[in-house]
């Protein structure tokens, strides 16, 4: 089962599964604007309809031949495996992937694309080659993180207000799950219209701030349903939820099943 972080980080589903997934922090530079480096391992058993959900995050995604791009996800999306059986990759924060890929979140929303369409075909031929040369999926996410960190040496910063917008939500959804008015309050505390805040944030992270909101507090509620013994309705609750009905609206919307299912072989958690 995916570990549990305390920011967002695209993660397989609970009830799923990838059996073999590792993260781990991004080192020096990458660690501001790279939420971690990771490897997912494709069991025997494992179908393509295992969904990737939503998380807020943008990934470069290494498959053993090729290089792409996996945008921000507005609903679940499938892993479509290889012949490697294998993915290595190094995941964004949400806001931080623009100035390093070259394009606004908004462009590959929902999207797979390749990589070569953004970096061009001399860059990623050359990175493709040493990746294909790793002596394995873990190597191969570490050199990832290299080439990330170089161009990302030469891009412009992230967008502050976006960092302000993403921290103050976390903050309010890790304290006590967020409020109606959240995204109003950031707009008054980062002293930015909310128009002018939706267009930054749908450029920054790929949607506006109300989306983001909301796959944020999900996010959290996957991660209170795999740390402790409780309920769904407890999870609906500490999550920010405005009660159980929403919580399973909420999943359906972005995890195209209901909670029950999601987190049923999640330790604990009870109906």
């Amino acid at each position: 089962m995916v570990q549990a972080t305390d920011g967002p980080c695209k993660t397989v589903p609970v009830a799923g599964a990838l059996p073999s997934y590792q993260e781990w922090p991004a080192g020096g530079s990458l660690s501001e604007s790279v939420a971690c480096l990771w490897v997912a391992r494709r069991g025997e058993d494992q179908s393509n309809d295992d969904p990737v959900l939503p998380d807020a995050c943008i990934d470069i995604l290494w498959d053993g031949a090729s290089l792409s791009v996996a945008g921000p996800d507005t609903g679940p999306a499938p892993i479509v495996w290889r012949q490697s059986g294998y993915f290595a990759g190094v995941r964004f924060r949400p806001g931080r992937a623009p100035s390093t890929l070259g394009v606004p979140a908004s462009a590959i929303v929902d999207q797979r694309v390749e990589l070569e369409t953004l970096w061009g075909r001399h860059s990623t031929a050359e990175l493709t080659d040493r990746l294909a040369a790793a002596s394995d999926p873990e190597a191969a996410a570490e050199m990832l993180g290299h080439a990330v960190a170089d161009r990302a040496s030469a891009a412009a910063p992230a967008d502050p207000v976006v960092a302000g917008l993403v921290a103050l939500l976390l903050d309010s959804i890790n304290a006590a799950g967020s409020r109606a008015g959240a995204v109003r309050a950031a707009s008054v505390a980062l002293s930015i219209g909310e128009r002018r805040l939706h267009r930054r944030c749908a450029a920054a992270v790929g949607y506006g701030p109300k989306t983001l909101e909301r796959i944020l507090r999900f996010q959290r509620a996957r991660q209170l349903a795999g740390r402790s013994t409780t309920t769904l309705a407890a999870v609906a609750a500490d999550a920010g939820y405005a009660d159980q009905s929403h919580f399973v609206r909420e999943c359906h919307r972005l995890a195209g099943t209901t909670p029950s299912d999601l987190f049923k072989t999640a330790a604990g958690v009870a109906p």
